[in-house]
C-alpha cells in the first residue's frame, strides 16, 4: 500500500455536528440549502422488495407503483425525489447504526462474522451480516404507518441505489454492501449495490438463497478489489440481501440504496448536541427520545 498522510483526521463527531438539517420532523437530503452547517451527512442503509398487480396498468405505470412500493416498504423513504450518485462515505460521512446511534448487536460486540473475505493486500476482512444497520435506517425514518424522521416529502434525496423491475413469475433480488476502512483518514467506506431477478415459476427458495449467498460473496469479492485499486485497507465489511417471489400478472422491484441525509433537528435528544449522538446506542437514542417502538414484523 501507498503512504498517504491526510490532510484533515477523521472526525464522527465532528461529522455529526455538521449534519444537521434545517427542519426540526424531517430529515433532509444532502446538500439540500438550509442547513445551519451543511458540511456532514449522515449515510443509511436500506433493502425492499414489493410487487403491484398489473391489472390496469400499462408497463411504465406498473414500474412507477412498484418502484414507489419499495420506496416506502421497511424504512420509510416514500414521496421522495430520488438522485443516483456514487458509492462512498468519506470523511465528511457518517454511518447511521454505525458511528452514531450504533445498533445493539454492533455497540455489544455481539455479532459474529459471516465468513471471511481474502483482500489483495492486507489481512482477510470479517464479513457480517447487514441487518443491524438495515434496522437502524428503519429505526430512524420508521415505517409507511409509524413513521419517525423520514425524509420531507418532495425533497431532492441523493442515494446510491440499484434496483430491478420485471413481470412474474418470477424472483426480484436486492443485495447491499458497505466496507468501513480500517482509517478513516485515509479515504472513504464503500457501497456495493446490486439487484436482479432470478429463475421463474419452478425455481425453490433455497435455490434462490444458494444463489444470493454466491451472490453475496461477489459483492465482497468486489469490495475487496475497489480496495486494492484505491489503495486501502478495509477493517469489516456488513453485507446481505432481500428477495421475493413475484406471481403471474404481478410486476415486482428490487430496490437496494443508501440514502444520504440531514438529520431532522427534533431528532437529536432534548439537552444532547448533535456530536452526542456519536458511539451513542440506538436503543439509547430511543430512550431519550421517547420514541414508542416500531411494532414487530412477522
Amino acid at each position: 500500500m501507498r503512504d498517504y498522510v491526510p490532510h484533515i483526521p477523521y472526525d464522527s463527531a465532528r461529522v455529526i455536528r455538521q449534519a444537521i438539517g434545517p427542519d426540526q420532523h424531517y430529515c433532509m437530503g444532502y446538500m439540500n440549502p438550509g442547513a445551519p452547517d451543511g458540511r456532514g451527512y449522515i449515510s443509511t442503509l436500506k433493502l425492499s422488495v414489493g410487487t403491484v398487480n398489473v391489472k390496469n396498468l400499462d408497463q411504465v405505470t406498473e414500474n412507477i407503483v412498484s418502484y414507489d412500493r419499495c420506496e416506502k416498504n421497511d424504512a420509510y423513504i416514500g414521496q421522495i425525489n430520488m438522485l443516483t450518485v456514487s458509492s462512498f462515505c468519506g470523511q465528511n460521512g457518517a454511518v447511521w447504526g454505525y458511528d452514531l446511534a450504533v445498533h445493539e448487536d454492533i455497540a455489544n460486540k455481539t455479532e459474529k462474522p459471516m465468513y471471511m473475505q481474502p483482500q489483495p493486500d492486507g489481512p482477510d476482512i470479517p464479513v457480517y451480516n447487514v441487518q443491524p444497520l438495515l434496522e437502524a435506517a428503519e429505526r430512524l425514518f420508521g415505517r409507511e404507518n409509524e413513521r419517525r424522521f423520514p425524509p420531507m416529502p418532495g425533497a431532492h434525496v441523493i442515494c446510491a441505489n440499484k434496483d430491478a423491475t420485471a413481470r412474474g413469475p418470477l424472483w426480484v433480488w436486492a443485495s447491499i454492501g458497505i466496507a468501513i476502512l480500517k482509517d478513516r483518514s485515509k479515504g472513504s467506506c464503500l457501497f456495493i449495490e446490486d439487484a436482479n431477478t432470478f429463475g421463474d415459476a419452478n425455481t425453490t427458495e433455497a435455490e434462490v438463497k444458494a444463489y444470493l449467498d454466491g451472490t453475496m460473496h461477489k459483492v465482497t469479492n468486489s469490495i475487496a478489489l475497489c480496495g486494492q485499486d484505491q489503495s486501502v485497507i478495509y477493517d469489516r465489511i456488513y453485507t446481505g440481501y432481500k428477495y421475493l417471489f413475484v406471481k403471474e400478472g404481478q410486476v415486482g422491484c428490487s430496490l437496494t440504496c443508501a440514502p444520504y441525509v440531514y438529520l431532522a433537528q427534533n431528532a437529536i435528544p432534548p439537552g444532547k448536541k448533535p456530536e452526542d449522538l456519536n458511539g451513542m446506542p440506538l436503543n439509547e437514542w430511543e430512550r431519550l427520545l421517547n420514541l414508542e417502538p416500531l411494532s414487530k414484523i412477522d
